[in-house]
């Protein structure tokens, strides 16, 4: 009976070992809630993760390369965030401090946490390029970014930081899922807002979904990435739901046509039947799963359609 029970746990030890996944996290919002808690959770399941998130809120940078400074933190292009909190988002680091590194705020210095003053894909580079080499000697096995604070829906998405970092990951054959939950997950007093431990939840319930179905292949296709974006307020049992990146739009941008210039925007029109699972809708009610294709390159059909168009010019 002993040997028996030993055998048992043994096995059960190295079954919860091969579950076990290095992730890295990135997102485009720098220290939030929704990042803590997604830690949490994820560190809670057994797996073993990496934050490397911008230092500053980074919102619509899409996959722009750029580092607002080199040696240390200074208040450059993101002068009135850096002025205005004396440092990284959320106290992660102070005005002065080296452009990349380990938080310095108290609570996150186990290792696990770092910031990179650039924009998000940087942030994530960083995780990809020097961090997860020193600590796993490898690339990780899947690249989470976000939750994001604000679904990521409809044609916006390519202003997304959040989805930039998913499609650069995807793009370096790495599985990658971009992960979206709404403004009221924000909580920059305590960065523990309830419904980021739910999103973070949930999160993790999918990503041991898609190891349940690989077993000791991919977590995802070569050339996918994932869009996922949580309702609002969501309940711990809120359903799942395929979406497709559609023609409906929850975000119709513009800019403005008076001072003070920017962005402007209008309500969205009514949705067609044609949309009802575009995930700018679907979103609203249930967690919306999208696939995404990895950088811009159209399908065979189409691809044959300009061979043919232009065939007398491809000589």
């Amino acid at each position: 009976m002993t040997l028996r029970l030993i055998s048992a746990a043994g096995l059960a030890l190295c079954a919860s070992h091969a579950l076990a996944l290095n992730i890295v996290v990135a997102n485009d919002d720098g220290l939030t809630s929704n990042v803590k808690a997604l830690y949490d959770e994820l560190r809670a399941a057994g797996h073993s993760v990496i934050v490397s998130v911008p230092c500053t809120g980074q919102s619509g940078r899409s996959s722009a390369i750029v580092m607002y400074s080199t040696t240390t933190i200074v208040a450059d292009n993101d002068k009135t965030q850096i002025e205005a909190e004396g440092g990284c988002h959320n106290g992660a680091a102070p005005l002065g401090a080296p452009a990349v590194g380990p938080f310095t705020k108290s609570g996150y210095t186990g290792g696990d946490y770092h910031y990179v003053h650039g924009t998000p894909v940087m942030a994530l580079m960083y995780g990809l390029d020097v961090l997860a080499p020193a600590r796993w000697g490898k690339a990780p096995d899947l690249v989470l970014s976000g939750p994001n604070e604000g679904q990521n829906v409809g044609k916006v998405v390519i202003n997304s930081g959040t989805i930039g970092n998913a499609q650069f990951a995807a793009g370096r054959g790495l599985p990658a899922i971009a992960l979206s939950a709404g403004t009221d997950t924000v909580d920059n007093t305590g960065l523990a807002n309830p419904r980021s431990r739910i999103v973070a939840q949930l999160a993790v319930k999918l990503v041991a979904a898609l190891q349940a179905k690989a077993g000791n292949g991919a977590l995802l296709p070569a050339g996918m990435a994932l869009n996922v974006n949580f309702p609002d307020a969501p309940a711990a049992n809120v359903g799942w739901a395929f979406a497709r990146q559609g023609t409906y739009d929850t975000y119709r941008l513009k800019f403005a046509s008076a001072a003070p210039w920017g962005l402007s925007g209008a309500a969205p029109g009514a949705a067609t039947a044609d949309q009802a699972e575009d995930e700018a809708l679907v979103y609203k009610t249930r967690v919306a799963v999208t696939a995404m294709q990895v950088g811009y390159e159209q399908r065979p059909a189409a691809q044959q359609w300009l061979r043919l168009r232009l065939r007398e010019m491809f000589q």
